[in-house]
C-alpha cells in the first residue's frame, strides 16, 4: 500500500502571507480603536495561545482589552469577519500546480494528511477551500490543543488515518521545529523549500519543487 503523506499548511502547500497578515492586523487595530503596531506586536507575541487555544473573537477581546480599549460587540464582529476574510483568501491562494500533486498522490493511492499550526480561523475555512476536498484527514493545532512539535500532533493524524507514525511520509517547510518533531515519532521527513527556506539547518531529504514528491515517492 503507498504511504500516507501528511503535508504542513503554511509556506508547504500554500504561501504563509506574512506581510499581508500584519496588514490585516493593522486594519483590525483601527477597527477596534488600538494603534496598529501594539497590535501587531500583541498578535506576534501571543501566537501560541492564539494557534492552540482562543478563536478570533476572543483574540480580538483579549489582545485590545490588554492594550487598553474596551470594543464593542460590533467592533470585535468586524475585525474578526476581516481576520477571516484573510484566511480564506490564503486558503484560496492554493496554485493549480499544488493541487495537481496532491491529485497525483492520490491517483497513486497515497492516503493523505494535513498538520497545520493554525488559528481558528484557518480551521473553520478550511472545509470550503479546494485543498480540503484533496485530504483524508486534517489536524489543526487550535482544535487539538496542542501544535507541532508535540508528538501528540503527529500521533493524533496518524491514528486518524488508521496507520502507525511510522508508515507516514512528513512534508513541510519547517517551520516550529516540524520536521524533528516528524522525525521523532518514527516519520520519514522531506523538507519543502518551494515558498520558504524555513529550516535550512535540516540535512535530510529536501524538495525544491513539490512537485517532485510523486515521482521520489514512486522510486522509494
Amino acid at each position: 500500500m503507498p504511504r500516507p503523506v501528511i503535508f504542513d499548511l503554511f509556506h508547504t502547500l500554500v504561501h504563509g502571507g506574512d506581510a499581508e497578515r500584519d496588514r490585516v492586523i493593522g486594519e483590525m487595530a483601527q477597527m477596534v480603536g488600538v494603534a496598529p503596531a501594539e497590535l501587531v506586536t500583541a498578535y506576534h507575541a501571543t501566537w501560541r495561545d492564539r494557534m492552540t487555544g482562543w478563536n478570533v473573537a476572543e483574540t480580538v477581546r483579549i489582545l485590545a482589552g490588554r492594550l487598553g480599549a474596551a470594543p464593542t460587540a460590533d467592533q470585535v464582529s468586524r475585525a474578526a469577519a476581516h481576520r477571516r476574510e484573510l484566511a480564506a483568501r490564503l486558503l484560496a491562494g492554493v496554485s493549480p500546480e499544488t493541487l495537481a500533486v496532491l491529485d497525483a498522490l492520490r491517483t497513486d493511492g497515497h492516503p493523505l494528511g494535513l498538520i497545520s499550526n493554525a488559528t481558528a480561523e484557518t480551521a473553520e475555512a478550511w472545509p470550503g477551500s479546494a485543498l480540503a476536498r484533496r485530504f483524508d484527514i486534517a489536524v489543526f493545532s487550535c482544535d487539538l490543543g496542542v501544535a507541532k512539535p508535540d508528538p501528540a500532533i503527529y500521533r493524533t493524524a496518524a491514528d486518524r488515518l488508521g496507520v502507525d507514525p511510522a508508515d507516514c511520509v512528513f512534508v513541510g517547510d519547517g517551520a516550529d521545529g516540524e520536521l524533528a518533531g516528524a522525525a521523532a515519532v518514527g516519520m520519514a521527513v522531506f523538507r519543502t523549500t518551494e515558498h520558504n527556506d524555513t529550516d535550512p539547518a535540516w540535512d535530510g531529504h529536501a524538495l525544491a519543487a513539490l512537485g517532485d514528491l510523486p515521482v521520489l515517492l514512486r522510486e522509494g
